[in-house]
């Protein structure tokens, strides 16, 4: 079932920058752009929403539950970091069997999802691949079904496209667009790029200096 996320009046001070008191609402099934410049503590917010850092005050609300005090592991949030955040050693395959680390699917249901999702980005003949043989449109691509094969209620995308060349981006952008009509969960992305926040984004919020 589709929730909202809801955020009240989050604040969080990490050494010199402080974020401070966010509310924001996003809607069920939303793609949802933050847009703001370095520095301006996008990074931060979406690993408060992920719960990799408390919030110092304030809470996060995922339908009508509480989850500001919830870890990772209970959210099930997806998350893609803009450098892709591949294993080296293992496969693509592999670095994407480690988005069911938690799951109880058996050998053979692991693998089906996995071809499934892989098929899904396009990237089924490159899962016997390692991560340094392949190119920057690729590996986003195999960090995106790491992040999806659980199909989370939120994706969490920080700045994924940025260091990619523009051809490339713009075919990730369609698409983002495609996978996010396909599993229909809130996508919060964060960027600085204006062309990027407006052709992506249902709704842009804007976030400079911690505000």
């Amino acid at each position: 079932m589709k929730v909202k996320l809801t955020l009240e009046g989050i604040a969080k001070k990490l050494g010199d920058f402080s974020l401070k008191e966010i509310s924001l609402e996003v809607k069920p099934g939303e793609y949802f752009v933050i847009l703001g410049p370095s520095g301006a503590g996008k990074t931060v917010l979406l690993e408060i929403l992920a719960g990799i850092y408390p919030p110092d005050q304030g809470k996060i609300w995922l339908g009508e539950r509480d989850i500001t005090h919830w870890p990772p592991e209970k959210r099930r949030f997806g998350f893609v970091y803009q450098d892709h955040a591949l294993f080296p050693h293992p496969t693509v395959e592999g670095n994407i069997r480690f988005g069911l680390r938690d799951s109880r699917l058996n050998p053979l249901q692991r693998k089906q999802e996995i071809r499934e999702t892989a098929d899904l980005l396009g990237i089924a003949h490159l899962l016997s691949r390692q991560p340094h043989t392949l190119s920057g449109g690729e590996s986003q691509r195999v960090a995106l079904a790491r992040a999806l094969i659980t199909r989370p209620p939120v994706l969490l995308l920080d700045e994924p496209l940025s260091s990619l060349d523009p051809p490339t981006r713009e075919i990730l952008q369609q698409e983002l667009k495609r996978l996010h009509l396909i599993f229909g969960s809130i996508f919060i992305h964060v960027t600085h790029d204006f062309e990027e926040a407006f052709f992506l984004g249902e709704r842009i919020g804007v976030l400079m200096g911690g505000n």
